[in-house]
């Protein structure tokens, strides 16, 4: 990268469902964070590279700060917190839901209160809430003195996404590019395909069974020569009637996710993919630590 450009890693912390993870997609203008209608989807750093004309930025999207109250919620808050110490800009977002106020926010300020690097509030959703409503949400919060710049934007309609990417340039130093310009993420095939099971299992499933759902890759093989990947991985629930519901009668749900997530890991790799899912029992890995470090959630 040559003289003069900026660089640097920029933390995207909030509450859950806030809208982080369609924020990193929209500004790469590709997916690499999963997205779903559900709280909590994301449960590992998520790391994506914008490269452009005054340098390069490293989003990190961290899991939605909550009270944890199992293992894995544990898991994902450390993780936020571990995403806010370092980086060079911690970005906080909030939106038009009620509580911003509230136990959350309250945990979100507690983490922002204790990095030394500079801290930006985004106000997302402005096309839903509408942009009086979100600028006097903005002026009420940077009334607390926590924030460089406070920013209005919406993550799924792109308003106010290039105003607030300026802002991040102005405020990174001068550096080095850490990744290849073509590059969007640092994440492995392998991660990304555990994402993509798994989000195919969130939106398709109902209430709080997605909560109970992890995935492995046990088997990630290419074979150039075949232009195929081969793929095994094992779903783990907590429960027998969770299989089950997994499964489907005749196996219809489990297919169902399968060729979902098997269509989109080809879009990925620009291969053939051959999937195979199985689902085990795993009593209460969410609670259990040693369990949890064997998913890789540690």
């Amino acid at each position: 990268m040559a003289e003069g450009k900026k660089s640097g890693f920029v933390a995207l912390l909030g509450r859950p469902n806030v809208g982080k993870s369609t924020l990193l997609n929209r500004i790469l203008g590709a997916k690499v964070a999963i997205v779903t209608s559900k709280p909590q989807t994301t449960r590992d750093r998520i790391a994506g590279i914008l490269t452009g004309e005054r340098g390069q930025i490293v989003f990190l999207d961290s899991p939605g700060i909550h009270r944890p109250k199992k293992a894995l919620n544990s898991y994902m808050v450390r993780t936020a917190e571990r995403i806010a110490s370092e980086s060079d800009i911690v970005v906080h977002l909030v939106d038009d839901r009620p509580g911003q106020a509230g136990e959350e926010e309250t945990l979100v300020r507690g983490i922002l209160g204790n990095v030394v690097v500079p801290r930006l509030l985004v106000v997302n959703k402005v096309d839903r809430m509408g942009e009086s409503t979100a600028k006097a949400k903005r002026n009420a919060l940077m009334e607390s003195g926590l924030y460089r710049e406070g920013y209005l934007l919406s993550a799924t309609k792109g308003q106010g996404v290039n105003a607030f990417l300026s802002g991040l340039f102005d405020l990174l130093p001068e550096g080095p590019a850490y990744y290849p310009e073509e590059d969007l993420t640092d994440l492995p095939m392998r991660f990304i395909a555990k994402e993509i099971i798994r989000e195919k299992l969130f939106n398709e499933l109902s209430e709080e069974l997605p909560y109970s759902v992890a995935v492995a890759i046990e088997e990630y093989k290419e074979e150039p020569e075949k232009r195929l990947v081969r793929i095994l991985a094992e779903i783990y629930v907590e429960r027998d009637s969770q299989k089950g519901m997994i499964i489907g009668r005749g196996g219809r749900v489990l297919k169902k996710i399968g060729t979902e997530a098997r269509l989109e890991l080809e879009k990925e790799t620009g291969e053939r993919v051959y999937l195979e899912l199985f689902v085990k029992v795993e009593r209460d890995w969410t609670r259990n630590e040693s369990t949890l470090t064997r998913l890789g959630y540690a």
